[in-house]
């Protein structure tokens, strides 16, 4: 088994040709710029994993976790560009980053390993006045057994080194719903076990994640 781990929404980065988009800059500070704290815990895990990626541009640019079909590829603030920019946007930062994946787990797998790809994302809370009752959500293909598999795992490694945390599965998410690693799943049909990791914002502290968060994850991820 072979251990990838990359991080999509590691920032709220805005390539400067296109500041001007953003005349609100404080919305790039909230969950809706990036996720929270999740670069903090790639940081943590990524010795780990035989191969790493990350993006610090902010989903409000690109959403780097949706399909080029999806509705939400472009934000409200990027809808609004030229079709040559989105384009050239598409190209420059979602293709490079995506096929960058794409390309070293497709290798990992033609030399006959099974991969194991850990999508590190974190959640707000408070949604549309809802609380979300959860601390550790793992988001995975219930159809896929492998993928059950591990996700079982991970939750009873989490509940052996320490029972505090509150752990679901496919929540605050569906894990079939349209991300990278449901993208991914269709493409290797075979030797893949894509899982999302997402961690509750309340344990973020100007983006760095609760410690004793990030070292049971750690070893709950290097028991696997």
């Amino acid at each position: 088994m072979k251990l990838v781990i990359t991080c999509e929404h590691g920032g709220n980065e805005i390539p400067e040709k296109f500041h001007t988009l953003f005349s609100d800059k404080e919305i790039l500070n909230t969950h809706r710029g990036y996720d929270l704290g999740a670069l903090d815990v790639f940081n943590t895990l990524k010795h780990l994993a035989i191969y790493t990626n990350y993006s610090t541009t902010s989903r409000l640019f690109i959403e780097l976790n949706r399909s080029l079909w999806h509705k939400n590829l472009f934000s409200d603030f990027t809808k609004k560009l030229s079709d040559l920019e989105k384009k050239d946007i598409i190209k420059t930062y979602y293709n490079i980053y995506r096929k960058s994946v794409k390309n070293e787990i497709e290798t990992l797998i033609t030399n006959q390993n099974t991969v194991v790809h850990l999508s590190i994302h974190s959640f707000t809370p408070i949604l549309n006045d809802s609380l979300r009752n959860c601390d550790i959500g793992l988001l995975y293909d219930s159809s896929n057994q492998q993928e059950k598999k591990i996700a079982l795992q991970l939750k009873e490694a989490l509940h052996r080194i320490n029972s505090k945390w509150h752990v679901r599965f496919n929540y605050p998410y569906l894990g079939k719903a349209d991300g990278f690693t449901t993208y991914l799943r269709k493409r290797f049909k075979e030797n893949y076990i894509g899982i999302e990791i997402e961690i509750n914002q309340k344990y973020s502290k100007k983006n760095i994640m609760n410690s004793q968060l990030k070292e049971d994850l750690q070893k709950a991820i290097a028991s696997l």
